[in-house]
């Protein structure tokens, strides 16, 4: 695994094949990384499934009211929806949305993201200064990689675990 700097502002998100080490960018997005950190020590995004995933483009997660694998994976609603907290305001940077890093999805609304969030599977960059940026992949990048493509999956990888490093 990775050389972690800032366990607080890390997360390990345990996959079927692996675990992935995110950095998140709190310094960037304040806002966004913190409710990652919430939703993380709250368990909800623990068996939570990738609900879309585009090969050469990114993996979709993060809607813990649809799409959680244990209680009430709903294929047909997975991705429209969100957490139990309010909305986020946008926290657009000049970060581009490169390999690895994490950006906040949202419904056209700009200041809509809750819980759902990608992973860039090259460099998106037709994505800049639309969605929030708020974490990069710094290890297991090749585990992202192996996650089941489709929109959705007709057998979705999901997030077995997800946990705030410092409380690991």
């Amino acid at each position: 695994m990775a050389d972690i700097k800032d366990p607080e502002n890390t997360i390990i998100i345990t996959l079927k094949d692996g675990p992935v080490v995110i950095e998140l960018l709190a310094d960037v997005a304040p806002l966004h990384a913190e409710r990652m950190k919430q939703l993380a020590r709250d368990g909800a995004y623990d068996n939570v499934a990738f609900h879309r995933v585009i090969e050469g483009f990114m993996a979709q997660t993060g809607d813990v009211e649809n799409a959680n694998m244990e209680k009430d994976y709903n294929p047909g609603r997975a991705g429209t929806g969100g957490s139990k907290y309010p909305d986020l305001k946008a926290e657009f940077s000049k970060l581009p949305h490169d390999r690895g890093t994490l950006g906040a999805a949202r419904s056209m609304n700009p200041n809509s993201a809750n819980s759902q969030f990608f992973i860039n599977f090259k460099d998106n960059h037709f994505l800049n200064g639309q969605y929030t940026v708020y974490g990069r992949v710094i290890s297991g990048m090749e585990f992202v990689d192996k996650i089941a493509r489709g929109e959705p999956p007709a057998k979705p990888d999901r997030m077995i675990s997800v946990k705030v490093a410092a409380d690991a």
